[in-house]
């Protein structure tokens, strides 16, 4: 119990300082971890997660609450473009390198318009699009477990931390780090206090009234 409670302490201190850009990309791998587990448990299709950064417990969970929350409700808005990936970049999923250089290419191109403003550190960031990179991700890895690669898994996940790595990690620690995302959503009704009621009564398909989301707004 005493560990538990360290752990749950060193959490939130984590949270709480500047993130470094080690924690960050480690972060952003477990999220994807339990994006793509999410994913491939809704597709009906088992995976093992390895069981890593336990020290992360309570605060990442809230995260990756937020992260997949606001997936689903992007994935309903636009079911096409998160469905079937590997088919619509016309990739073969065997292949390691082919792999990596189709999400990372994807990566580069949903991050590549934006802001013009020749002093922004990162042009072009905002969490719609961190979000939209994740469901790509998610939808990926359901495509190469489907075609009996599911190994790729953590090709997609090493890429996940590769791209945070060279091209968010800035733009990440001026919004305090993984937390931020969880401002996304806000409570509109009353005697909602927190968006964490609102993420219990959301389902997969189906909006929810009482959240507001600021997917598409630049923050």
């Amino acid at each position: 119990m005493e560990m538990l409670r360290r752990s749950s302490v060193f959490a939130a201190e984590v949270f709480e300082r500047s993130p470094t850009d080690k924690e960050l990309v480690s972060q952003a791998k477990a999220l994807c971890r339990d994006y793509i587990q999410s994913r491939l448990g809704r597709a009906g299709i088992g995976w093992s997660k390895p069981d890593q950064l336990a020290s992360w417990w309570g605060t990442q969970s809230d995260v990756s609450a937020v992260l997949l929350w606001l997936g689903d409700e992007l994935e309903y808005l636009r079911p096409s473009v998160y469905r079937n990936v590997a088919r619509q970049l016309n990739i073969t999923v065997a292949s390691e390198s082919v792999v990596t250089d189709a999400f990372l290419a994807v990566a580069a191109d949903i991050f590549s318009t934006g802001c013009q403003n020749s002093t922004c550190v990162c042009p072009g960031v905002t969490w719609g699009k961190v979000v939209s990179l994740y469901a790509v991700a998610g939808s990926l890895a359901v495509d190469c477990v489907r075609h009996g690669h599911p190994a790729m898994v953590h090709t997609i996940v090493d890429c996940m931390g590769e791209f945070v790595r060279k091209s968010l990690s800035t733009w990440l620690k001026r919004r305090g780090g993984w937390v931020d995302l969880t401002k996304c959503v806000v409570s509109t009704e009353v005697g909602l206090r927190s968006h964490w009621l609102v993420l219990s009564l959301c389902t997969f398909g189906h909006y929810v009234k009482a959240g507001v989301l600021y997917l598409l707004r630049d923050k």
